[in-house]
């Protein structure tokens, strides 16, 4: 950024010598990201003179062309992101500034304050809500004078913190990254309140809510599990996070915010438990129900193609199908849809429409493995079938089992497979087996086309291996990360078949055949 690379919402524009706000927006994502300031933690984490006068030179810059409160980053949410940085980075963007100029950076603190005094309450539900309130907060204990917003401030977030945080530590939309990113701002809020006075119990009770469920949900190498809208998190602030909260529980009631995650050894596996969210929470959801990932050690073995938005509207839409994920899919069929656009207060959203009514799941524990045992009924509108699958992850966590089925459970369901399979001709019913793999796995067809050699780069290697004569094959996936350009090519384990009866089974294992040749222990190991 210092020298005019501005790589945001998956595009990059190149402006060396000059400032932000003289930049040609690419998208709607972008010029958010960019008036939202959250660059500034970047900015001053690089330290120097360069970067302290280049901050000061651009946050005033804004300040002269948009601080009127009207125009590109008036939004509750972005006021709220914008004015945590501008304050927590003050000491450093105060120092050696001329009077003149100080003048103008507090009349913008004051300003937006002001804005958020009036315009809190437009901000969406969740990650939205929590900015705007923190920014607010932050305002009333830091800022001269503003002292009589503070316990709004403190009530209000305690209220949304109350309704935003569920019982179980989750959130509505069932992202991991936005939860992630809630957890730091409740964080911030609580350490700020903690440096005046006791925080609200209540504020802490949903950071003992949250804590946990984030660390169920984090794989063996640190990274968050990728599911509906979330990626990976931000390097190191999940550990960050998990860390400066003191809480060292983690969610053992079986399902964390919908998911269950079963850990042996150096393994980490996250399915998907739950149906998606709906409605107004739902613009990310994914139709992802008995997906999983599975992490060893360092190294992703199986993921989900991830988050598709920063790379446009289609990949958006195309990473919330089925075909995505880890899982079956009936052959150009999603679980669940994306409805039309709708309008949600300031926000255009595709919300999720028809997912599975019927999603159960069960774990047991032996000495020798745990086993998953999930179903839905995403399909059984339109083709009749239940899908149920059984995980079985060796306490070693060297070998995973895994039993996919379609069936027809009830009469009902039977006829109305036997009119879709009559529109199919005389092959059956189509559907597929889906394991995408991480970009840096190496995969090639071995046995003669019975199985798959998976390569990882800490030198593991794990063979999948389909029981019976099924069509394994090797084909193009992707890889979706915010922070990259463009989606990274990788590869998918494809298994296969057609439906024919009134029930298909399929079993496969993916066992670790070499252990890795490097010495460096999994971030399961480094005691968060």
């Amino acid at each position: 950024m210092l020298s005019g690379l501005w790589h945001m919402a998956g595009q990059l524009v190149e402006a060396p010598g000059k400032t932000p706000w003289q930049l040609e927006a690419p998208s709607t994502p972008f010029e958010m990201q960019l008036h939202g300031q959250g660059w500034l933690d970047d900015i001053m984490a690089s330290g120097g003179r360069k970067a302290r006068t280049t901050a000061q030179l651009w946050v005033l810059d804004w300040a002269k062309r948009f601080g009127g409160g009207k125009g590109p980053g008036w939004d509750a949410a972005l006021t709220g992101r914008r004015l945590l940085r501008q304050i927590s980075h003050a000491p450093t963007l105060l120092s050696g500034m001329e009077a003149r100029d100080q003048a103008t950076y507090f009349d913008l603190l004051y300003r937006q304050a002001a804005y958020l005094s009036a315009e809190w309450t437009e901000a969406p539900a969740g990650l939205a809500r929590m900015e705007a309130l923190t920014g607010l907060l932050y305002a009333g204990l830091t800022l001269e004078g503003m002292a009589e917003v503070t316990p709004t401030a403190t009530l209000a977030l305690t209220k949304a913190a109350r309704e935003d945080i569920l019982p179980d530590g989750g959130i509505a939309s069932r992202n991991p990254e936005a939860l992630l990113e809630m957890a730091m701002l409740l964080g911030w809020a609580i350490d700020a309140l903690r440096a005046k006075d006791t925080p609200p119990d209540d504020l802490l009770a949903a950071q003992a809510r949250m804590v946990p469920t984030l660390r169920a949900l984090r794989h063996a190498n640190g990274e968050l599990a990728r599911f509906h809208g979330g990626g990976k998190g931000r390097p190191g602030r999940l550990d960050r996070v998990l860390a400066t909260s003191g809480i060292r529980e983690r969610n053992n009631s079986g399902l964390a915010m919908g998911y269950a995650p079963v850990a042996h050894g150096r393994t980490t596996l996250i399915a998907d438990a739950q149906a998606p969210a709906t409605g107004a929470a739902s613009g990310s959801a994914h139709a992802s129900t008995l997906a999983f990932e599975l992490t060893s050690g360092n190294c992703p073995v199986v993921a989900n193609c991830g988050p598709g938005g920063a790379f446009g509207p289609d990949w958006h839409r195309a990473s919330r199908a089925t075909a995505s994920h880890s899982t079956l899919e009936v052959t150009g069929w999603s679980t669940a849809r994306v409805g039309p656009l709708l309008t949600v207060g300031k926000r255009q959203i595709a919300p999720m429409i028809l997912p599975p009514k019927n999603v159960q799941w069960q774990r047991s524990d032996s000495r020798r493995a745990s086993t998953l045992v999930l179903s839905h009924d995403g399909y059984r509108e339109t083709h009749g079938l239940t899908h149920l699958r059984r995980l079985v992850l060796s306490t070693d966590g060297r070998k995973l089992e895994g039993e996919d089925s379609l069936r027809a459970m009830s009469n009902a369901d039977k006829d109305r497979l036997d009119d879709t399979r009559h529109d199919m001709g005389p092959h059956g019913l189509p559907f597929a087996i889906r394991f995408h793999l991480h970009p840096d796995t190496d995969a090639e067809i071995d046995m003669g086309g019975r199985a798959a050699s998976l390569a990882l780069p800490s030198g593991e290697i794990w063979v999948f291996r389909p029981l019976g004569n099924l069509k394994l094959t090797l084909e193009p996936s992707v890889h979706l990360e915010s922070g990259r350009l463009k989606p990274r090519p990788a590869q998918q384990v494809v298994l296969s078949d057609a439906l024919v009866s009134y029930a298909a089974t399929i079993d496969w294992t993916l066992t670790r055949a070499q252990e890795a040749t490097d010495s460096s222990p999994s971030r399961a190991e480094d005691g968060l």
